[in-house]
């Protein structure tokens, strides 16, 4: 393997990492609520772990791949807009 396919590779294992890690901290944050939560770290890693992807993705000339994660940093730049304006406007939310 070239250096360059082993760093992809490492970008590639480090995206999937990061998005992989959104689970583990909406199941801790759950658990200590004692229900189903998504803390504004799961927007945040998923959208870390999908640019990442996104770049690997592009590497790798991935079309389905492609399109996939960059809808993804959409929805979640969208839920993160979402969710610093209810807390710019609590009263609205009520």
């Amino acid at each position: 393997m070239t250096e360059s396919a082993s760093a992809w590779l490492v970008i590639g294992l480090l995206g999937q990492a990061l998005f992989s890690m959104r689970f583990l901290v909406q199941w801790v944050a759950s658990e200590r609520r004692g229900r189903s939560v998504l803390p504004v770290t799961f927007w945040y890693l998923s959208i870390a772990g999908s640019l990442v992807l996104l770049a690997y993705a592009v590497h790798r000339r991935d079309i389905v791949f492609t399109l996939g994660q960059a809808g993804g940093v959409l929805i979640y730049a969208r839920n993160l807009q979402l969710i610093r304006a209810a807390r710019r406007a609590p009263d609205a939310a009520s």
